[in-house]
């Protein structure tokens, strides 16, 4: 498929499909200039094609009161290439008028790289630098990233050069990706449906152009407010407003990935982060003093990842190496942080889920099944097994005497569980600890099946929290729990059974479970 960029060995080559678009936006601008501006197009190859077409017969005659509108725009742009544009005027046309009217600017007069830079250190905006110096947007844009114009195309920074008169970049930088226009292949690709097509661009300079709000226009195309709203902030044009085929080779160009990183491109951003970070701040700290320290100026901001990102990828993060050591951290490499779902298995034996635990467990519709922790004491030497019935909220307390370990846990459920008549020992919820290692042996010895909650999901077992932090009024933190006995363990589950309850209708979990057993 052609491409829409010059190739090395002739002009550009056109297809009839782009003639005839050529020609439908001639047909509502009715301007040659505005049309190719549209779509991207060599002026003078779509002058030839209306000349052929006998629309045109050379160059469109203009009238002094053209030429004094001009004027008008001019003194409020600021730009010949803003008021040539809003006028749908070729620029070179308008600079010959600057020239016979005197008012061309000799080269020397005209304002300098140096004179941008020179206010945006000051603290403006570049609209506002722009504005003051009367230069158009996008020379603005290059010159606050650092890309320097050559005869036939651009230097950007990092050394990669784009030559306009060949089909590809080339790169001087080893490393450094090159870039190219957007070619048909590019703007005729299908994408999925969440993206705007031309069509739906398309629809929406209608819709705009016959006076519909953004809400109205998000309506008829199906989309959110806030796409639309999006699409004229990202792809509009300065001047000429939101054009849709311009607004469709925007949206190409910014597709391809990966992209330049922002500290990469912007040299002011990246000195003022390296000064901050000479400082001892933080990335989370200079990122949130970046909006304090520059609160018109939307292209100093960056998050703190992209920092931490900057500094970790050496060779293409865009910090020097020797200031990740003036983190706290003084790492030069991300250290890898596990989540739940990437643990090891805790058990040689597999867990049976909390996921798989039938309904009627989960709604306390059927009584019989418990949820169990353990409680420790100071320095996590001693503990007492904790166990409560979800329907009842009945507790009854394991003695564990030596220590905790898989085996003694096991040993002190199993005791106090077939303590239990057979239909109340249905079920067991515990979390991952590593006290519950023995549970396969624990089912098999008392026929009730274990399951396990989700790691860090205390939730999973409500109850049994609640009543843990019931018991810390007994049995405070830091204190040592081995100095309690059987006696006395009961006597504080019986304390607890005795207290009514709210969510059981103010009944205690004694009087529950005293009538399940009287009833079955």
């Amino acid at each position: 498929m052609p491409s829409l960029i010059r190739k090395a060995s002739g002009k550009r080559k056109y297809t009839q499909e782009q003639k005839d678009r050529f020609f439908a936006v001639f047909d509502r601008v009715g301007s040659v200039a505005v049309a190719a501006e549209e779509l991207g197009f060599n002026q003078m190859t779509c002058y030839q094609w209306t000349h052929k077409a006998g629309i045109g017969a050379g160059r469109e005659k203009h009238t002094q009161e053209k030429k004094d509108l001009f004027f008008t725009v001019l003194q409020r742009a600021g730009s010949v290439t803003a008021a040539a544009s809003e006028l749908g005027l070729n620029r070179n046309t308008c600079y010959r008028w600057m020239q016979k009217a005197g008012r061309a600017r000799k080269r020397s007069d005209r304002p300098q790289r140096e004179d941008f830079r020179r206010l945006r250190d000051a603290g403006m905006s570049r609209r506002e630098a722009a504005a003051a110096l009367g230069i158009h947007q996008t020379t603005a844009e290059e010159w606050d990233v650092g890309i320097r114009k050559t005869r036939n195309g651009r230097i950007y920074p990092g050394g990669r050069s784009v030559d306009y008169t060949r089909e590809v970049s080339t790169t001087t930088t080893p490393g450094v990706r090159g870039i190219s226009l957007p070619g048909l292949d590019a703007l005729d690709k299908t994408l999925d449906g969440r993206f705007l097509s031309l069509q739906d661009r398309e629809r929406i300079r209608d819709l705009r152009s016959s006076g519909a709000s953004l809400r109205a226009i998000a309506a008829a195309l199906g989309r959110s407010p806030s796409t639309v709203s999006r699409e004229f902030a990202r792809n509009s044009q300065p001047v000429i407003g939101y054009q849709p085929y311009a607004a469709h080779r925007k949206a190409a160009s910014r597709r391809p990935r990966p992209k330049e990183r922002k500290i990469l491109v912007l040299p002011r951003l990246r000195d003022h982060i390296e000064a901050k970070l000479l400082l001892r701040l933080s990335p989370e700290q200079i990122s949130k003093t970046l909006i304090r320290d520059f609160p018109d100026d939307q292209e100093m901001r960056v998050t703190h990842e992209t920092i931490y990102q900057a500094l970790y990828l050496q060779g293409r993060g865009g910090l020097r190496r020797e200031l990740a050591t003036a983190l706290r951290t003084g790492r030069a490499r991300r250290k890898p942080h596990r989540n739940g779902d990437e643990r090891r298995p805790r058990f040689v034996d597999p867990m049976v889920m909390i996921s798989e635990r039938p309904p009627e467990i989960e709604d306390r519709a059927v009584p019989g099944h418990w949820e169990g922790d353990l409680i420790t004491g100071a320095l996590n030497q001693s503990a007492i097994g904790t166990l409560v019935e979800r329907s009842t909220r009945y507790v009854m307390l394991v003695h564990l005497p030596t220590d905790h370990t898989a085996e003694s846990v096991r040993d002190g459920l199993i005791a106090t569980m077939s303590t239990l008549p057979a239909h109340l020992r249905g079920s067991l919820t515990w979390d991952q600890g590593v006290e519950m290692a023995a549970h396969k042996s624990f089912t098999l010895a008392t026929d009730i099946q274990v399951y396990f909650c989700d790691p860090a999901s205390p939730w999973q077992r409500g109850s049994n929290e609640n009543t843990n932090g019931l018991l810390r009024q007994y049995f405070p933190k830091g204190t040592d729990l081995s100095v309690y006995g059987p006696e006395d363990l009961e006597h504080v589950a019986q304390e607890l059974n005795a207290r009514p309850r709210k969510t059981l209708g103010w009944d205690t979990p004694a009087e529950r479970l005293r009538d399940l057993l009287t009833t079955t």
